[in-house]
């Protein structure tokens, strides 16, 4: 039994797709996935579907949409007295599966793993780790779910975990002198993210160092028009320091963009 989230939330139990289709029921199912093996208060439950302005019948209204979603895990033979997936828990509710079920835990451990490879200098391990964790991203998460303030706030930090594992393994690619290969890739981040200098400045060391000097200015450019034009900032020291070394034609900054990665604490799936 497989449940994803990274992309379009389904229920999987083989080849057979049991995910359920009443849009709250989804929206619940999907908080509880995100709350994985941990307590879900009923308050939480209301505050996703209802905000600041949730009507009288609110808990009630929420306890029939969890019995919907057991009423359809047990149709579709998900859960058994053995093993039951959604438990009642004092005050509210808990959604107990293993840590390789669902996507979003498998793309949190591979990105610990791969930091932790880049951080004992084995950037080709590392490399490979994060692009399987990449990998489990089929599109926006939650693409089709309705999102409620708990679920956004969830959703944006797995957005940015997700944009951490692609600087990393970016990073494993350059200490592997995979330059030129990333230009391509880092050409269509720099759109996807104009504001993010960290791409713009891989952008310009590739050409850099891949002997593309006017286009590696012409790089610096642009980043630097879009920053003055969208925030009214100038680059950053280091942006500014890779482009004299840029104009110098010395490889100091080239050879060192960027710098080595920070240690990082364990990222969690969600907030207690």
């Amino acid at each position: 039994m497989k449940f994803t989230i990274l992309g379009t939330l389904e229920v999987l139990e083989g080849d057979r797709v049991c995910t359920p289709s009443a849009p709250k029921v989804l929206q619940v199912l999907a908080l509880l996935l995100l709350r994985a093996n941990r307590p879900l208060p009923l308050e939480v439950v209301v505050e996703e579907l209802w905000g600041d302005s949730p009507p009288k019948s609110a808990v009630t209204t929420a306890q029939t949409y969890i019995c919907h979603l057991r009423k359809v895990l047990d149709q579709e033979g998900l859960t058994t007295r053995e093993h039951e997936l959604l438990v009642t828990r004092p005050y509210g509710y808990m959604f107990r599966i293993g840590p390789e079920q669902l996507d979003a835990l498998v793309f949190q451990r591979k990105l610990t793993e791969g930091r932790r490879l880049l951080e004992e200098d084995r950037p080709d391990a590392a490399s490979t780790r994060l692009a399987e964790a990449l990998d489990l991203w089929t599109g926006p998460i939650l693409a089709h779910v309705a999102r409620g303030p708990v679920l956004g706030a969830h959703a944006i930090r797995l957005e940015e975990q997700r944009l951490r594992a692609l600087e990393l393994r970016i990073q494993a690619e350059v200490l592997l002198g995979r330059d030129r290969e990333l230009i391509g890739e880092l050409r269509s981040l720099v759109m996807q993210y104009p504001l993010n200098e960290w791409f713009h400045g891989q952008l310009i060391r590739a050409l850099g160092r891949a002997g593309r000097r006017n286009e590696a200015l012409e790089a610096y450019r642009r980043v630097r028009t879009t920053l003055t034009d969208e925030l009214g900032l100038e680059p950053s020291d280091e942006l500014q320091a890779l482009h004299q070394e840029v104009l110098g034609a010395t490889p100091t900054a080239l050879a060192h963009w960027p710098p080595r990665p920070r240690r990082n604490e364990p990222v969690h799936l969600a907030a207690e």
